[in-house]
């Protein structure tokens, strides 16, 4: 025996062996969630990219502060009588309490554990469906990079935003269905999922699938499982604050005429980037690809191969549910995968070097976080710079607000400078109020549109991007309008007496 294979036997002083047959079948694990968890921590920024989170956070310090869930906006002059629906109160609440004892660190390391979650549970069924070691590793990590979406920012999925919540609960109830087991325990999760995110409507196709199947194959047993725990997921649907009314607040959002103008409502190809959307359109192809050469495969089981299609189709059609196509897509990719590796790749030296790297990963964690910490914050489009002139001038003005700065105005000064609209949308202003403000998200400038809305609302300051000069020579060239004040995103136009309607 020489010195290296004496050394992979035996370890220094034994210490290293014994660890090993701890970690045993659980190298993989290691590897995938510690430098998965390094990559989404050196995103940390991005994370935080999304324009709604203000309003989130503050949402959650107002239910905290009331003790109640408010079912009207306070924020904004604009809401009429429209009911506030807030879907994802209980991820505002807990992103109010991690950001006021830990600051944006607080909410980018929750995500990044969920992110982990994700990571473990796709893992787990890859490996429980019979592939090896190393195509579970390179199918993991390909969809786990993807399916956040980075380069459509700020439409991501594993972002601090409610969203996670239902990418989550996602995997656990797809995970959960692939065990055969636990059924029980989805209605008792889905009670957590209503309170999170609107998503939650995502848990019956799911479990739609698992059932249908079961049915195909006369396999009564499961059929019951699935149907019971379906029933019980749709009668923990009620447990919330809203009660019944929280249909209402689901139907805002689903089919609305709003989704046509929000990016991730919107055909996947509207949201392409390249070169950036390369890797994933490369990924679906080879799917395609895979299922159709191995279409008769048997040993991949059916119910991933008919969510993969089923989200991937759907993906295509709006882009919100593309990353759901790359989750579910990972069993039968990792089955592809390995029939196309060599044999040997399967043994336990795979997993030898798993582990190590696992943990050197664990170990680069800490640095990654100490290197990111300083660059979390909130998107620069509207500073504390900005909120503080409003605060100074603009706190009895009816502003009429760019849509994107909505949420970080609300953050900003809780209500104290009185807002248009925000990312909220249909869930909390009527249909009227939208269909004015989308007249007006145009480069070339509709006068009368402008000229209607201010009317009409009463408006006397415009709060929008800096950049619009058509909109600047409108306000200050033709009515008379001053320009206030230049941030490094944003510009606010003031009405003059003169030009007061």
């Amino acid at each position: 025996m020489d010195a290296r294979e004496n050394w992979s036997h035996s370890g220094i002083g034994g210490a290293p062996n014994a660890f090993g047959r701890h970690l045993h079948g659980r190298e993989v694990y290691l590897f995938l969630i510690a430098f998965l968890s390094v990559f989404y921590l050196s995103n940390g920024p991005i994370q935080l990219s999304h324009y709604d989170l203000g309003w989130h956070i503050a949402a959650g310090d107002l239910i905290r502060e009331r003790g109640a869930i408010p079912f009207q906006d306070p924020w904004a002059f604009t809401l009429g009588d429209k009911r506030w629906y807030n879907l994802s109160w209980l991820w505002d609440v807990i992103a109010s309490v991690l950001y006021q004892h830990a600051g944006f660190a607080g909410i980018v390391l929750m995500v990044v554990a969920c992110g982990a979650v994700i990571v473990g549970y796709l893992t787990f069924a890859a490996l429980r469906s019979g592939a090896s070691a190393a195509a579970v590793g390179i199918t993991v990590f390909a969809t786990c990079l993807l399916y956040p979406c980075y380069e459509a920012a700020p439409n991501t999925y594993l972002a601090a935003s409610p969203n996670i919540a239902t990418m989550l609960f996602a995997v656990i109830f797809y995970g959960q269905c692939l065990r055969r087991r636990g059924w029980f325990l989805l209605p008792v999760m889905m009670v957590l999922w209503v309170n999170l995110h609107g998503g939650f409507m995502l848990a019956f196709p799911i479990i739609g699938v698992f059932a249908g199947v079961a049915l195909l194959r006369r396999d009564w047993a499961n059929f019951r499982n699935y149907c019971l725990a379906g029933v019980g997921c749709f009668a923990a649907i009620f447990v919330n604050p809203l009660g019944w009314h929280i249909t209402g607040g689901v139907m805002a959002t689903m089919g609305h005429f709003i989704q046509a103008n929000i990016g991730e409502w919107r055909p996947y190809f509207h949201n392409m980037e390249i070169p950036g959307s390369i890797p994933g359109i490369a990924y679906a192809l080879a799917f395609v690809a895979l299922e159709l050469w191995y279409r008769n495969s048997k040993p991949v089981p059916l119910e991933p191969r008919l969510l993969a299609w089923l989200f991937l189709a759907l993906g295509l059609y709006q882009f919100r549910y593309a990353a759901f196509f790359f989750i579910f897509s990972t069993v039968p990719m990792a089955l592809h995968i390995d029939r196309l590796l060599p044999e040997r790749l399967a043994r336990f030296d795979i997993r030898r070097a798993m582990l190590a790297a696992g943990l050197v990963g664990v170990l680069v964690l800490p640095l990654a976080f100490i290197q990111v910490r300083p660059a979390l914050a909130l998107p620069e489009m509207l500073s504390d710079e900005d909120a503080g002139y409003l605060l100074a001038h603009s706190t009895h003005s009816r502003v009429l607000n760019h849509w994107n700065s909505g949420g970080l105005l609300i953050f900003r000064t809780h209500g104290s400078v009185p807002m248009f609209v925000d990312g909220r949308a249909a869930t909390a202003y009527p249909d009227e109020l939208l269909r004015d403000y989308l007249k007006l998200v145009r480069w070339e400038i509709d006068e009368a549109a402008w000229d209607n809305v201010i009317s009409k609302y009463k408006v006397d300051a415009v709060l929008w991007i800096r950049g619009h000069e058509q909109l600047r020579q409108f306000l200050v060239g033709r009515r008379g309008w001053k320009e206030d004040y230049t941030g490094a995103y944003m510009s606010l136009y003031t009405a003059q007496p003169a030009a007061a309607r």
